[in-house]
């Protein structure tokens, strides 16, 4: 038997605030998102250090508790990284299983004490993943029949022992998660080596395709967005949407979303004008570009959660450091969600500039990194880069006088709201 109560030595003391939080995305087949790896970092340490494995797990599984992972990850699974000090310690009290995966950290001492509790963990529920996995060493061997999940790294191992690990561990019907995968070629190559699933920004790099034109329904979307930041009147602005009926059905869709936050249900398209304002209509219709793809059947969940996400956590970023500048908040969002465009169009990002017009300091933001809104950029993108460019983060925060603990609830919140947003977009 396992014991799994509570003692007073669990995680929900730890200080939490010294904690940089990242998330990995990792997609499926077919592109769409499954789950997140979730990375924690110390602050204080240096660059590129992590504390040691029940510290910066129970920090996780601390805030797990305390916000809900559903926050964390929303419908999808956590994948958390635990060593041996981990697995024998009395922390799983805190963690929900059938939302997280554990990963054995690359290394470990597969020892008998340590086999035994992974199988007594496993049959209480929980799932675990070998990481970084290279070779078929005694402790893969010691561990592979009570794993799901092996994770390869796609750039630290050989193309010969890839090709050879892949079918080896897919005979023991196991899911393979490609690791590193940063190009659209290892994407590929992860598929035809029969890989399920793939962790990476390979989705988020743009693909340039000269002569590039725009959907109908993307330029629809585009002709209102000029309407709505021009002196257009309401009615206008009315009739354009009126005109492509799906258009009006999934703005309507998005504005009543929690996420809005309107005190009541707002059933046409006057009242979504009226009560919106144009700045609110004008973040709905970003959203909307994103979301279109996938409803012409192709998976660009991943990419419209990370511009969400980055939109809305550039926007509570501003709104913190600029709290009597309400439409600094505001333009923040703009940059964040626009940051992605080069991707979801295919097209170089001054291109995009010359048919939607933005302010001076967004474009020199999104073209340069330049300026206020180009350092929150930077911020968020060394946040979402964490495992690389950790080191990059805390001299930032020192710059804009933020803490780590101020940091980590804004990503929170803008996880929390992304989530709630591309449920109700798709």
């Amino acid at each position: 038997m396992i014991d799994l109560s509570v003692h007073d030595r669990g995680p929900q003391h730890l200080r939490v605030r010294e904690f940089y939080l990242g998330r990995q995305p990792i997609l499926d087949r077919n592109q769409a998102l499954f789950g997140y790896e979730l990375l924690f970092r110390n602050a204080p340490v240096g660059p590129a250090q992590v504390t040691d494995g029940l510290t910066a797990t129970a920090a996780v599984i601390a805030h797990a508790a305390q916000l809900g992972m559903e926050k964390t990850v929303g419908e999808a699974q956590g994948f958390v990284n635990v060593d041996a000090s981990v697995i024998m310690s009395d922390i799983f009290p805190f963690l929900p299983r059938e939302k997280v995966v554990l990963e054995i950290s690359n290394g470990m001492a597969a020892t008998p004490a340590v086999v035994d509790r992974v199988r007594a963990l496993v049959d209480h529920g929980f799932s675990f993943a070998l990481d970084d996995v290279t070779g078929e060493t005694e402790a893969v061997q010691a561990l592979l029949p009570l794993v799901e999940y092996v994770k390869m790294d796609m750039r630290n191992i050989a193309p010969s022992s890839l090709s050879k690990l892949a079918p080896r561990f897919r005979q023991e019907k196991k899911k393979l998660v490609a690791e590193k995968v940063e190009t659209r070629e290892e994407f590929k190559h992860g598929l035809d080596l029969g890989f399920d699933y793939f962790q990476g920004y390979y989705f988020s790099k743009p693909v340039i395709m000269s002569g590039k034109k725009l959907s109908p329904s993307q330029l629809a979307v585009m002709e209102l967005m000029t309407l709505v930041t021009s002196d257009a009147d309401n009615p206008q602005i009315e009739r354009a949407i009126k005109r492509d009926v799906s258009l009006a059905l999934n703005l309507l869709r998005l504005v009543n979303t929690p996420a809005v936050g309107a005190r009541q249900r707002i059933d046409s398209l006057s009242q979504a004008v009226t009560i919106l304002g144009r700045r609110q209509l004008q973040r709905w219709l970003q959203i909307m570009l994103y979301a279109e793809p996938s409803k012409r059947g192709q998976s660009m969940t991943p990419l419209l959660m990370l511009a969400t996400t980055r939109g809305r956590l550039l926007e509570l970023l501003a709104a913190k450091l600029r709290p009597s500048q309400r439409e600094r908040a505001d333009i923040a969002f703009t940059v964040g969600i626009m940051s992605l465009m080069d991707t979801l169009f295919g097209m170089q990002m001054g291109e995009i500039l010359e048919q939607i017009p933005v302010g001076d300091e967004v474009r020199d933001a999104l073209l340069h990194r330049g300026g206020f809104y180009g350092d929150l950029l930077k911020l968020v993108e060394c946040i979402e880069r964490i495992e690389d460019m950790d080191c990059h983060i805390l001299p930032t925060l020192r710059d804009l006088a933020m803490s780590t603990e101020e940091l980590l609830e804004l990503e929170m919140a803008a996880f929390e709201w992304s989530d709630n947003v591309v449920r109700y977009a798709l």
